[in-house]
Order: C-alpha cells, then sequence, then structure tokens
C-alpha cells in the first residue's frame, strides 16, 4: 500500500499541489465524507467556479489526492472522491524543500483553524445554550515521553473514529451537526 493510500503525504510536490485553501476544503470534504462529487458540487463548498473548482480536481488527481469515481447514470457529468480516509502531512526531514512546502501547508492550515475559532467567537451568543455549553477550547500542559505522546495521539484518533462524518452518514441522531476539532499535541520550546 501506497503512502498517499494511507492518507501520508511527504513529498514536496505533492505538499504545494495541497497548500490551496479550496484544495484543503475540497480534500477534507471528500475525505470525511467519502461521497462522490461533481465539479459543480464542490463549487459551492468552496465558492468557486464550476470551471475554477474543476481545475482544483484536476490538480488534485495529477497528484493522487483524488480520483474520478463512477457515474451517477448517464455518464456525462464527472464525479470525484477521495483517494483516502484522511490525510497525515509529514514533509521527508532529509528534503529542505519538503519541509518548506509542509511549513506552507501547515501555515495554511494555522490561518484557517485560527478563522473558524474567530468565527465561532462571533456567532456563539446566537447558539443555542446546548451548543455552547458542548463547545470547548482546551489549552493542556502535559509532561509524556514521546512514547506516551504517541499513544496519546493513537487513542485521541480512536476517540473520534466513531463520530467522523464518513462513519455516520446515515446514522447520525437528530440534532447532530458538523462539528470541526482541531487537535495539536507538540513538545514545548
Amino acid at each position: 500500500m501506497s503512502e498517499l493510500s494511507q492518507g501520508r503525504i511527504s513529498d514536496a510536490r505533492t505538499l504545494r499541489a495541497l497548500a490551496h485553501p479550496a484544495r484543503i476544503e475540497i480534500v477534507e470534504h471528500l475525505s470525511a465524507t467519502g461521497a462522490a462529487v461533481s465539479a459543480t458540487e464542490c463549487a459551492a463548498l468552496v465558492g468557486l467556479s464550476p470551471s475554477a473548482t474543476s481545475y482544483h480536481l484536476r490538480e488534485l488527481a495529477k497528484y493522487g489526492l483524488v480520483e474520478q469515481a463512477p457515474s451517477r447514470g448517464d455518464g456525462r457529468e464527472r464525479l470525484w472522491r477521495s483517494t483516502s480516509t484522511s490525510l497525515w502531512i509529514a514533509g521527508d526531514v532529509e528534503q529542505p524543500e519538503a519541509l518548506a512546502a509542509e511549513r506552507a501547508l501547515i501555515d495554511l492550515y494555522m490561518t484557517r483553524d485560527k478563522e473558524r475559532l474567530r468565527e465561532w467567537a462571533d456567532r456563539q451568543s446566537q447558539e443555542s445554550p446546548e451548543w455552547r455549553d458542548a463547545a470547548a477550547m482546551m489549552g493542556q500542559r502535559l509532561r509524556v515521553t514521546a512514547e506516551e505522546l504517541l499513544e496519546l495521539n493513537k487513542q485521541v484518533r480512536a476517540l473520534m473514529e466513531p463520530y467522523r462524518m464518513r462513519a455516520r452518514q446515515d446514522v447520525a441522531p437528530e440534532g447532530a451537526r458538523e462539528v470541526v476539532v482541531q487537535y495539536a499535541a507538540f513538545p514545548k520550546a
């Protein structure tokens, strides 16, 4: 099984291909939902024209991040789907260009995540008390070994797995909403 089929991206070219806000949103949506969608459906998701979105889908396909899916019927509509269920960004530490591409991609993710937090802060007063109470922002300081941190990360992934959008596509309880979980664990300098 290739690195990409497992969702691992480490080469500079693929990292650079993904480093665009619309492309990140497309890949995350397709990975999270398991859906096969057209460029027009993706355009609505990312706020671009269908032709611009089609270009981005072709570029993502060039690097193996998405692929064409079987048609829903008459075959005129080109559908796309993700090639993996999640992404793991891991630039090759031996290649400076891969590390630079990884950093650019991480910067994009951080900018997007910061904007999501600001958007939540701006609208939380309009949410129901139930959702305000359920939401959380946490910052914990732990004292762990690298081995313990690996285990902790594994447990966090396992804890979230049953709630992933793909797993709950048809079985989510009434009132369930898409929720963003931002998680980072790294050694303090």
